[in-house]
């Protein structure tokens, strides 16, 4: 696996608001946090550039609604920004692309010449996955190392219930298996990037 000199890592979402399980329910894939700071670390060893992305709901009642402590990034990530050698990025969303925040992620990467981008962050299913094909479809080189995310159960139409579990692993087969994106592993990118 290759990563770029310049790839940029995309950290969506990662707030305090997702540690209310009464809230979200059932989670995967509880290293998910350990990988990102993990990715972090490298990224900012490296002097590769960082993007920190934050959900500001305009949901009612939602813990990540802005003004609320559930909206501020994960201790690890806030102590972690502003620390690296390379160029550093903090946009905010009310949807689910990192695409569609402000400033404009597009524009940023354009103007510094990236066409790779490392997606990590919660959840799985909703921001990542829908960062990573909006990124595919603009014809960036996406990367998703799916252990550096996680997701929560979630009910369907019909009654259909599916575990987090279940909803990363459609989310791998749909991004990879579609050509949105290559899901790989935290350890493999860490050890390209770490080159």
């Amino acid at each position: 696996m290759e990563i770029a000199e310049n790839a940029a890592l995309v950290v969506v979402d990662v707030q305090k608001g997702f540690e209310e399980a009464g809230f979200w329910g059932q989670r995967n894939n509880p290293g998910a946090d350990d990988n990102i700071a993990a990715l972090i670390d490298v990224w900012q060893a490296t002097g590769r550039p960082v993007v920190f992305v934050r959900h500001d709901s305009v949901k009612a009642g939602s813990p990540l609604r802005t003004g609320y402590v559930g909206n501020e990034l994960k201790d690890y990530v806030e102590q972690r920004r502003g620390k690296g050698g390379g160029p550093e990025l903090f946009l905010t969303k009310t949807v689910n692309s990192a695409f569609l925040g402000t400033p404009d992620l597009g524009a940023w990467l354009t103007e510094a010449g990236i066409g790779q981008i490392v997606l990590v962050g919660i959840q799985t299913n909703m921001c990542v996955e829908t960062t990573a094909r909006m990124g595919g479809n603009l014809g960036y080189d996406v990367v998703v190392p799916l252990d550096a995310t996680h997701t929560f159960d979630l009910v369907g139409p019909f009654g259909w219930r599916r575990t987090a579990q279940e909803l990363a692993e459609a989310t791998a087969v749909s991004l990879h298996g579609g050509g949105f994106a290559r899901v790989v592993t935290t350890k493999e990118v860490v050890g390209a990037a770490g080159r």
